[in-house]
């Protein structure tokens, strides 16, 4: 009995340090709120992670890669228009108040300067591209040696082709003799992105976790401080100003200004409490989880939208592998492909599968996992005299990863049997029923 309190008391601390550490994350840097909006986290070279070097013997010389675009305006206009035109008509009927007046004019100016912008790559997302490139030639120099083949290819989306031109002409000024190829097709998107060809019967099963999300946001959202600071007349603001709409896209906006160095000085996280905060992110994540993740709320088949891609990795690594070659896949895309295609390949605790919702920050952080160019990088690792096994490691934002598969050298693993066990689970049959 007394082991059984002593394991007890060690588990509810366990918990209790768990939930400190998600929301002081939180609390400490306003920033990681943003959810999917947050800016890449490798923001310099220097705090580039230490690598664990190869075997004896091995180089690298294939990159299998997926990035998400890099920082981007918001991709919706109304969510700009929508809290401006709200706070005109209250100045217009004299319910504004001067805190209310002052944010007022700071988002008519984000508002005009995104005219024409939504969802355009910004000046940050452009670095961040270039930067990751930089980084893939200092940590692999073997792969892009001599006259290595790349082929990149993005979805047919503005952001996600600048993303890849940026990364494409870091690597052609480091080594011009490189034979790199780009493309942008819907020729490729079946696999490049989501909801074409095959797999638009998941967007059904996507769709169906909605109340899941919006019932939360009705239950635990709590706008009456925050409207109240904005407008002097209570009545007016719960009949004129759709506060839960208000608050949200408000809260959008200001966690959105990260990503441009032209609102980088300002900070209107001061405008929410901690707890409004901490309580609005963790909303945010339950909503990336049970949408694209590998949750409960979709039947645990959303990874499996990605199946194509997973397919598309196998055949460009076999590829390369039997045609003795080097060089890099890259493909550029979205977060709504590689947060699912992260799970699909078990990387880390990506792919973490609970019920539990309440506690789902406790675990689970979308702010770890699909940042503005969060990327993928599997690094293929070959003997460089006489022959044995193709090693792979794998890198999520730049750091080694975990596989599901045995290894008695960790990070790297035998790719023959990583890649056996990707083509038994794409072979797992799939009920498509919403």
């Amino acid at each position: 009995m007394k082991h059984l309190l002593t394991l007890l008391i060690t588990f509810a601390a366990l918990i209790a340090a768990a939930r400190t550490t998600a929301q002081t994350e939180v609390t400490d840097n306003h920033r990681l709120s943003a959810s999917n909006h947050t800016v890449y986290p490798i923001t310099d070279d220097a705090l580039t992670p230490t690598l664990t070097q190869p075997p004896a013997g091995y180089e690298p010389f294939f990159i299998n890669h997926y990035g998400r675009h890099g920082s981007r305006w918001l991709s919706n206009k109304e969510t700009y228009e929508r809290p401006v035109e709200l706070l005109r008509k209250a100045r217009r009927d004299g319910k504004l108040t001067p805190q209310g007046e002052q944010l007022l004019q700071v988002l008519e100016q984000v508002q005009n300067a995104s005219l024409l912008r939504t969802g355009d790559l910004t000046d940050i997302g452009a670095e961040q591209h270039q930067a990751i490139a930089r980084r893939m030639l200092k940590n692999f120099p073997a792969v892009f040696r001599g006259n290595a083949r790349i082929d990149a290819r993005a979805t047919v989306v503005l952001r996600c082709i600048l993303s890849m031109q940026n990364e494409t002409m870091t690597l052609r000024a480091a080594n011009p003799r490189m034979n790199i190829t780009t493309d942008a097709s819907y020729h490729d998107m079946y696999y490049t992105s989501y909801g074409y060809g095959p797999d638009t019967l998941f967007t059904p099963i996507r769709k169906a976790t909605t109340h899941i999300t919006d019932s939360l946001y009705r239950n635990l959202i709590k706008p009456q401080r925050f409207i109240s600071m904005l407008v002097n007349d209570t009545a007016y603001a719960n009949h004129e100003m759709h506060p839960y709409r208000l608050m949200r896209d408000v809260f959008q906006i200001v966690g959105s200004l990260q990503n441009h160095h032209r609102f980088e000085h300002i900070n209107l996280f001061k405008l929410f409490t901690n707890e409004e905060i901490f309580t609005l992110w963790r909303l945010r994540n339950i909503y990336w989880y049970v949408r694209w993740a590998n949750a409960e709320a979709n039947g645990n088949r959303m990874p499996f939208a990605t199946r194509e891609l997973l397919r598309n990795i196998i055949y460009t690594a076999d590829t390369t592998i039997n045609a003795n070659t080097r060089g890099a896949a890259l493909r550029f895309g979205h977060d709504t492909i590689i947060l699912p295609l992260a799970c699909l390949m078990g990387i880390d605790s990506i792919g973490y599968n609970t019920a539990d919702l309440d506690n789902l920050h406790l675990h689970w952080q979308d702010y770890r996992i699909i940042p503005m160019a969060a990327n993928m990088q599997m690094i293929f690792y070959r003997p460089t005299t006489g022959t044995g096994d193709i090693l792979v490691k794998v890198l999520y934002n730049e750091h080694e990863a975990t596989l599901p598969v045995h290894t008695d050298n960790p990070p790297y693993y035998r790719w023959s049997e990583l890649r056996q066990f990707y083509l038994n689970k794409l072979d797992t049959p799939i009920n498509l029923n919403p």
